[in-house]
């Protein structure tokens, strides 16, 4: 239709036909079979579902495969394979839900069941993630109360709460994040018929729930990891271990290494926050000095 050897140009004929100069120039591109492509990446995949496409591109290439990182991408998007990462957001914030304001600062935390914190971590399994839950009392450290569930919902933090209510009584305060469980009608109607102040961490603050996260970091790298906890049956076996290690065989340093239960069943006498700014009996060379200025 299109001739080159012509009185008329190439722009001219198209005009004339109604046609993009594109469709002209083009020139077909045969499509190369991924099969071997997609077979090897799942191979690597089987044995290492911790590889992202950035880590299979590079063991591919170690193959050698002459293949880009986009190219592998949107093989495994086709194969519906992505890498195993600690990718879930446990605080996921619904707008719409009513936010409360830091309840906790500047008060002295001087007495067990005074102020719990509640928070939700995620456990890695060999098929996905588990959601363990726990409220934590302040003063003494003492996990009151826990669960897990394989979904991040409302019903689990208040299967926690009730626990601990109907073990401990009720506390004066619960401060959580933002997440949406904690801003959730259930959730906040429960504290309110209790008679529990809500307090809420603001916005990218994760050490006002400090005590909390530091349970997550000591459940996460001194128990599930070291014990090989893979599968839905090991954190079963493991965290009501872990649990009664955390509250009654683990010295904390910030208790003056003692364990939490000794510090909840002696609480009157118990751990005192900022301890160094209390009044002191001087020592013994304060008292010199004090006797040298007088006489002095």
């Amino acid at each position: 239709m299109i001739e080159q050897k012509t009185q008329l140009s190439i722009r001219q004929q198209c005009n004339l036909l109604n046609l993009n100069r594109s469709l002209v120039y083009y020139k077909h591109v045969t499509k190369h079979d991924d099969t071997c492509l997609a077979n090897a990446i799942a191979e690597i995949y089987t044995q290492y579902p911790i590889y992202g496409y950035r880590r299979l591109t590079a063991c591919l290439k170690r193959q050698g495969y002459l293949i880009n990182g986009k190219h592998v991408l949107r093989l495994m998007k086709q194969m519906d394979i992505r890498a195993i990462y600690p990718s879930p957001k446990t605080t996921v914030v619904e707008k719409a839900h009513k936010k409360y304001a830091y309840a906790l600062k500047d008060v002295m935390i001087s007495k067990a069941h005074q102020a719990w914190q509640i928070d939700i971590t995620y456990l890695r399994t060999s098929h996905g993630f588990m959601y363990m839950n726990a409220l934590i009392d302040m003063h003494t450290r003492y996990v009151v109360s826990w669960s897990l569930s394989n979904s991040l919902d409302t019903g689990s933090c208040l299967r926690t709460l009730e626990k601990a209510i109907c073990d401990y009584g009720n506390p004066e305060i619960i401060n959580s994040d933002q997440g949406c469980q904690f801003t959730s009608n259930e959730w906040i109607n429960a504290l309110q018929s209790y008679g529990i102040l809500i307090s809420q961490s603001g916005k990218g603050r994760s050490n006002d729930n400090a005590y909390v996260e530091r349970l997550w970091r000591t459940l996460k790298y001194e128990w599930t990891i070291i014990n090989g906890a893979r599968s839905v049956a090991d954190y079963k076996k493991l965290l009501p271990e872990f649990i009664h290690w955390y509250n009654y065989l683990r010295p904390h340093q910030a208790l003056r290494y003692m364990v939490p239960a000794e510090v909840l069943r002696n609480y009157p006498c118990g751990y005192v926050d900022k301890a160094n700014a209390l009044p002191h009996i001087p020592t013994r060379t304060t008292t010199t000095k004090a006797k040298n200025s007088l006489s002095f």
